[in-house]
């Protein structure tokens, strides 16, 4: 089973009905003990970061979802959800995130040519090799709609990245943390392989502690 974090925070049934096309058994939750059972656990997010934040410290979520990452269970962030595990936004000054991994969420800059927000289908590129893009053709389009991006401390850890007006790391991956700035559930079939990869991920994890190795 996954759980998608209920926290008011956007596109929660849209992953709902991808994770059930795909066959996998999801629930939507802010119940500690059906997260941490979860054989992974997906943060969406549409809205405003500091918003987001305050709902998640409301909700009792932020100390869980530090549990979830230290248990190492898989856990996916999605769009504002992965602007939500680095360090800070341009957004909200003075808001801490959840901080899992190292990095700012920076404004895209303002350009004549520009449209902001970002909104709609662009390619990928694969710097570092992704578990969520196997089976994955670079340059495959996905859907994005966003006015603020990531820029990781550690371009190590980030697995595909897409121009809009700057350089736009649009996934990273470290260790059972994964995150997609882009909409997979939006994003037809590309997106729905990178769904059924997370799913399968999941399953590798859960195997692993069944072996003793997680």
């Amino acid at each position: 089973m996954i759980t998608v974090l209920d926290y008011d925070a956007g596109n929660i049934k849209s992953v709902e009905k991808a994770l059930d096309f795909l066959g996998e058994e999801v629930k939507i939750t802010r119940d500690r003990e059906e997260i941490l059972s979860a054989d992974g656990v997906i943060l969406p997010g549409v809205g405003a970061f500091g918003d987001a934040m305050e709902k998640l410290h409301q909700y009792g979520l932020v100390d869980v979802i530090h549990e979830v990452v230290d248990r190492q269970i898989p856990f996916l962030g999605i769009c504002l959800g992965v602007q939500l595990m680095f360090e800070s936004s341009e957004e909200t000054p003075g808001v801490e995130g959840l901080h899992l991994l190292d990095g700012k969420i920076r404004r895209i800059p303002a350009a004549e040519e520009l449209k902001i927000p970002h909104i709609g289908w662009n390619d990928l590129t694969f710097p570092n090799e992704g578990r969520l893009f196997r089976g994955v053709e670079e340059h495959s389009y996905v859907y994005f709609v966003h006015s603020y991006y990531l820029e990781a401390a550690d371009p190590s850890i980030v697995t595909a990245t897409t121009e809009y007006g700057t350089l736009i790391h649009a996934s990273v991956e470290k260790g059972n943390i994964f995150a997609c700035q882009f909409h997979p559930e939006k994003s037809s079939r590309v997106g729905m392989k990178i769904l059924q990869n997370f799913i399968e991920i999941t399953q590798e994890f859960r195997e692993k502690d069944r072996q003793g190795g997680r």
